[in-house]
C-alpha cells in the first residue's frame, strides 16, 4: 500500500507540475505583450541575429534584426520555420495580391487571442531546434534501401523473427536449462544477418538524428492546426495543406519523434546489451526508412505551413496590440508611396514624431 500510493503521488506530482509551468508560460506571453506595450521589451525575445547580411538594401536603416529589432518586436514564432518565414517576408517585398491575402489572414487571426496564447503554451519553454530546410531535404532525399525484394526485404522480414529467437533462447538458457549453445547460435545468426546492411543502417540512423530533433512542438502545433477552421483564403489554404488520406500529419510526426525516441534507447548501457540481441537499429532503421517513403515528401509542405502560420500570428499579435497602425492599401497601377502620420514603430509613443509623405 504504501508503495502503490508513493506512486500514485509521484504521477499527481508530475502533473502538478506540468500545470504550474504551463500556468507560468501563460503569464509570460501576457507579460511579455505588456512589455511591449510600455516599450520594455528589448531583450525579451528572439533577436533573429542570424537573418543580418551586410549586402541587404536597408535591413540597417530600418533596423530589422538585431537586438531591439523589428524582428524581435513582431515576432512571436516557437518554431525556425516561423522565423525564417517572417523574416524573408521582412527582407524581401511580395506581389500586391499576396500581400492582400496575409492582411485578410492577419484581421481573421487577430482577435484569436486564445489560438496565438494556446501556440505559446506547446512544446517546452525554448523553441524548437528544428533545422526546416535539413527536416526538408531529408524527408524528400531518395530512400536508402532498394525497393521490392532482394535482401533488404528478406532482413527486413528476418530481423524481427531473429530477435525474438535470440530472446527466447536467452530466457531458455536462464531459465529452463537449456545451456549457452541455442543462445550463442541464435546471437551469432542475428549478427551475419545484419551485418551486410550496417553501413545502409548507419546512414539511416545519422541522418535522422541530424534532420529530426525536437519534433514535440512540431506535432502539438500540427494538431493544433488541424482541429482550426478559417474563413480568409489564404489561412484555409494552409489548413487545406494539412489534409491528408488516413493518418493527419500531427500522428506522422509523432510516430517519427517516437520513432527517434526508441532510436535514442540503444544509448543506456542497461539496454544496450539487449539493443544488440534484439537488432535494434536495424529493425528501427527499417521503420524510419518505412516511415520516409510514405510521409518524406510532404514534410517540406508541413514546415511551409506552419512557418507561414506562426509569422501570421506574429503580425496578428502586433495589430492586436497596435490598433492604431492600420494595413496600408496596395495599388496596383503606377509607383505611388503615401502616407499619413507616418513613425517608426521601434520608437515609443511618447517621443515619436509623426510625419506625412507623399512620392
Amino acid at each position: 500500500l504504501p508503495v502503490s500510493a508513493f506512486v500514485v503521488l509521484v504521477v499527481l506530482h508530475e502533473r502538478a507540475i506540468q500545470a504550474r509551468r504551463k500556468c507560468e508560460r501563460a503569464a509570460a506571453f501576457y507579460a511579455r505583450g505588456l512589455a511591449r506595450l510600455e516599450d520594455r521589451w528589448i531583450g525579451q525575445g528572439e533577436t533573429g541575429e542570424r537573418f543580418l547580411s551586410e549586402d541587404h538594401l536597408f535591413y540597417g536603416d530600418l533596423d530589422l534584426f538585431g537586438r531591439g529589432s523589428l524582428f524581435e518586436l513582431i515576432s512571436t514564432a516557437r518554431t525556425r520555420a516561423g522565423e525564417e518565414t517572417l523574416a524573408a517576408w521582412m527582407r524581401a517585398p511580395s506581389p500586391p495580391a499576396e500581400l492582400r491575402a496575409r492582411h485578410q489572414a492577419v484581421s481573421e487571426l487577430m482577435g484569436r487571442i486564445d489560438l496565438r496564447e494556446e501556440l505559446f503554451l506547446l512544446g517546452a519553454d525554448l523553441r524548437a531546434g528544428i533545422d526546416p530546410d535539413l527536416l526538408a531535404s531529408w524527408g524528400a532525399a531518395p530512400g536508402v534501401f532498394p525497393a521490392g525484394g532482394g535482401s533488404s526485404a528478406l532482413i527486413r522480414i528476418a530481423a524481427p523473427v531473429l530477435a525474438v529467437l535470440t530472446m527466447a533462447t536467452v530466457a531458455g538458457w536462464g531459465f529452463a536449462g537449456i545451456g549457452p549453445i541455442p543462445f550463442a547460435a541464435a546471437a551469432l545468426l542475428a549478427a551475419i544477418t545484419a551485418w551486410p546492411l550496417r553501413t545502409r543502417v548507419n546512414h539511416v540512423i545519422g541522418a535522422v538524428e541530424r534532420a529530426a530533433r525536437d519534433l514535440d512542438l512540431l506535432s502539438q502545433v500540427l494538431e493544433r492546426l488541424e482541429r482550426e477552421r478559417f474563413t480568409s483564403p489564404r489561412l484555409a489554404a494552409l489548413r487545406a495543406t494539412l489534409d491528408t488520406e488516413g493518418v493527419p500529419p500531427s500522428r506522422r510526426i509523432h510516430r517519427l519523434r517516437r520513432l527517434v525516441e526508441l532510436l535514442d534507447a540503444r544509448r543506456n548501457q542497461f539496454f544496450a546489451p539487449f539493443a544488440y540481441l534484439l537488432l535494434w537499429s536495424t529493425q528501427l532503421a527499417f521503420a524510419i526508412e518505412s516511415w520516409r517513403s510514405v510521409s518524406g515528401q510532404a514534410v517540406s509542405r508541413w514546415l511551409a505551413a506552419v512557418g507561414e502560420f506562426e509569422a501570421l500570428c506574429s503580425l496578428a499579435g502586433y495589430a492586436w496590440e497596435n490598433p492604431s497602425d492600420p494595413f496600408p492599401e496596395i495599388v496596383d497601377e503606377g509607383a505611388c508611396f503615401r502616407g499619413d502620420e507616418l513613425g517608426h514603430p521601434l520608437i515609443p509613443v511618447v517621443r515619436m514624431v509623426p510625419n506625412n509623405i507623399c512620392l
